[in-house]
């Protein structure tokens, strides 16, 4: 099984897809650290420099060239949600996980979000940003994980787990307990 991390900047993709990779014994790929060693640099650097199209091009050539193997945890990129080619192809080889949180605890944890590499941020603001996404975020999950008050990370990782077990009912692969 391949599962997919989606959500917004300051989630946590990163931090829960390696907790949930080791849990599973599985794989783990963070589409930003592709992107990075891709530009050879900072993403904000790079989205500054080339702008949204470029940044969401880079990001989608770096999905679409992803060894795609069972056992793998990916964490996307914040705006790999405005990639129909890719998305398509995260939904056709992966289960796509949202972690989904309340733009309040989202904006407490990006104390600076030009310096995040967020595509859209200067035209859009960032509330804005997360309102547009939400929605895009929730047209591509196959779960919802809200994460919201969730500051154990160990739960976070169970809840994955555990809703991913009753949607393959309970028999599937690695979620066989």
């Amino acid at each position: 099984m391949i599962i997919a991390l989606i959500g917004m900047a300051g989630v946590g993709k990163s931090t829960i897809g390696k907790l949930l990779a080791s849990h599973l014994g599985y794989n783990f790929v963070d589409v930003d650290d592709l992107i990075k060693q891709r530009i050879g640099g900072p993403l904000q650097d790079y989205l500054d420099e080339k702008g949204d199209s470029a940044f969401i091009k880079v990001e989608e050539d770096a999905i679409l060239n992803l060894d795609l193997k069972d056992n793998m945890v990916i964490a996307t990129g914040g705006s790999a949600i405005y990639s129909e080619v890719a998305m398509k192809i995260l939904s056709e080889k992966s289960l796509i996980i949202l972690l989904d949180d309340t733009f309040p605890n989202i904006r407490k944890r990006i104390s600076h979000p030009w310096k995040r590499g967020l595509v859209g941020l200067w035209d859009k603001g960032i509330k804005k940003l997360y309102l547009e996404r939400w929605q895009l975020y929730r047209q591509y999950a196959d779960i919802v994980v809200d994460i919201n008050g969730m500051a154990n990370k160990k739960k976070i990782v169970d809840d994955i787990v555990e809703k991913s077990k009753k949607l393959y009912n309970s028999t599937f692969g690695p979620f066989s307990l």
